[in-house]
């Protein structure tokens, strides 16, 4: 008997072998796995995916009682529990107002409590009007139930006729039915500039 005669009569035994070898592993592997067996995730962090639950690009449109547009988008939103308020990172609010001017709010992070009918902006906060009025401040409060809102420290800004700075500013209508105001408060600075086109 030649080489490759015994070859394949050894191929004949060997391979049958192989393929029980092989077919008895897969039969012993998945009498190991447990269907039944929980998925093994620590306590800690399941707690930590549930606190950290966010919806990504949110996007919120409404209107007002005296019919202003509010536009709100965020990057992300984190639903708020007991103890904490609900959380929104790159902030970008648009109001459209009745007579069509529109403001625009930017921020890097928003709060909101519901219960206390309050939204606080932070960060590096912008407010423009379409009247060419740009402001800059670190905390704006604002009401959820109506334009108006305030800032507890300073702001810096730009308009019409020239650089300013306040102690501190608020913004409003002064009656149901009046327009919106913005009122600069305490140390207000204007720097006049001829070059700009007056209101």
């Amino acid at each position: 008997m030649d080489g490759y005669s015994r070859m394949v009569q050894l191929l004949k035994v060997l391979l049958p072998l192989a393929a029980l070898a092989l077919l008895s592993t897969v039969f012993l592997l998945s009498r190991s796995v447990d269907p039944n067996a929980t998925i093994p995730f620590a306590e800690q962090d399941m707690a930590d995916r549930m606190r950290d639950q966010q919806v990504t690009k949110p996007y919120f449109s409404g209107t007002t009682a005296k019919g202003e547009e509010v536009l709100v988008t965020a990057l992300i939103a984190r639903p708020g529990g007991p103890n904490s308020p609900a959380e929104a990172t790159e902030l970008d609010a648009q109001i459209t107002l009745v007579d069509g001017k529109i403001i625009r709010l930017t921020s890097d992070l928003g709060e909101v409590a519901l219960d206390q009918d309050i939204a606080v902006f932070s960060g590096d906060v912008r407010i423009t009007s379409t009247d060419g009025t740009e402001i800059r401040t670190e905390v704006l409060n604002t009401a959820l139930s109506g334009i108006k809102g305030s800032t507890p420290g300073t702001i810096t800004g730009t308009g019409p006729i020239g650089d300013f700075t306040a102690g501190n500013m608020e913004m409003g209508a002064k009656n149901d039915d009046g327009p919106i105001h913005m009122v600069f408060k305490n140390g207000v600075k204007l720097v006049y500039d001829p070059q700009k086109q007056e209101r």
